[in-house]
């Protein structure tokens, strides 16, 4: 996926001037341009503003936190993830540092996250990034909440960090700025031991219960009508989920499918019922071939049909497909627009 330095602002909370500027100053962050100048930013891009912002926000220097994140990515094997379990490592190593008045240089650390992700962190200048729109009460975005609620297992905690986001903007902001970076920090803080398969569940059980709500609380509005769901064996899908219920929003009539739906029944929803266009979800790069198959299969049983691919492995599954792209605002936007 990639970003706009105004979306990769939002998702960073970090402004897009200071953007540019640690761009000018250390390099750390090579966006691609376009053809009309505009910056373009990766997953990657994305990840190591995080992990700066973060140090930043801990107590670093933006020199120090670059240089770290630097050296730490190139010994990293894992470029996707370097910058996450740099700025982890090095929360680890300062957490029983000591400055020389007895305090903790990486005591905000665990909110520093959710800084970076969520809100404008104070160590930074508060500028406005470009289409942004004005910063909600820190609380309410605080992703470490909910990270916290799933590593001590506490579905009242989780349930607090989640009616307090949902309650903080429109919900498409909510997905957006909150909801998703979130599920990507639950995804990495698994990865790295840090939360079990349960802790993921209680956060997934909660968040699905939510979301179903918001499905049913927005009414179609009669337009066409949009499958989505995932394909066979894939499973994780809060993500598609959340996007069925933008659709919704949008105007559109969305019959939501789930996840792991073989090939045979998405050709048989497509057959039974006036289906204006299907989104299918590649969450995984695991999920590609099963999305490949459901694709061939959608496109054997109604040719010139418009098939939708969304998620984070969407761009690899290829022929026969539309990406999406990134932002699940946005992208629910545009497809209302060019389906009605």
């Amino acid at each position: 996926m990639v970003y706009t330095i105004g979306h990769a602002a939002r998702l960073s909370g970090v402004p897009s001037a200071t953007i540019r500027a640690w761009e000018r100053r250390y390099g750390l962050v090579r966006p691609v341009r376009t053809d009309g100048g505009y910056r373009l930013y990766d997953e990657q891009g994305l990840q190591l503003l995080r992990a700066m912002a973060a140090l930043v926000a801990a107590g670093w220097s933006p020199s120090q936190a670059a240089e770290h994140l630097r050296l730490e990515g190139a010994a990293s094997s894992d470029e996707r993830q370097a910058p996450w379990e740099a700025y982890l490592r090095a929360r680890d190593r300062a957490e029983h540092q000591q400055r020389g008045d007895g305090s903790r240089p990486l005591d905000s650390a665990r909110r520093a996250v959710a800084e970076a992700t969520a809100g404008w962190p104070a160590a930074m200048d508060h500028t406005v990034a470009e289409g942004a729109a004005e910063q909600p009460a820190s609380g309410a975005w605080d992703v470490t909440a909910l990270v916290r609620g799933a590593a001590e297992l506490d579905p009242a905690a989780v349930d607090a960090a989640v009616d307090a986001a949902f309650a903080a903007g429109p919900l498409e902001e909510v997905v957006e700025v909150w909801l998703m970076p979130a599920l990507e920090m639950l995804g990495l803080q698994w990865r790295a031991g840090r939360i079990d398969v349960a802790g993921e569940h209680v956060v997934s059980a909660t968040v699905h219960r939510r979301l179903g709500a918001e499905m049913r609380s927005a009414a179609s509005a009669g337009g066409p009508r949009v499958a989505v769901g995932l394909p066979r064996d894939a499973h994780h899908e809060l993500g598609m989920l959340a996007f069925a219920v933008l659709l919704r929003r949008a105007g559109l009539d969305v019959v939501y499918l789930g996840a792991d739906l073989p090939a045979q029944h998405w050709v048989r929803v497509v057959e039974q019922r006036d289906t204006a266009a299907v989104v299918v979800g590649a969450p995984t790069a695991a999920d590609v071939v099963a999305a490949r198959e459901t694709v061939a299969a959608l496109h054997a049983a109604r040719p010139g049909l418009a098939v939708y691919v969304g998620g984070g492995a969407q761009f690899e599954v290829g022929e026969g497909t539309r990406p999406l792209g990134h932002g699940v605002a946005a992208a629910a936007a545009e497809l209302s627009r060019l389906l009605q």
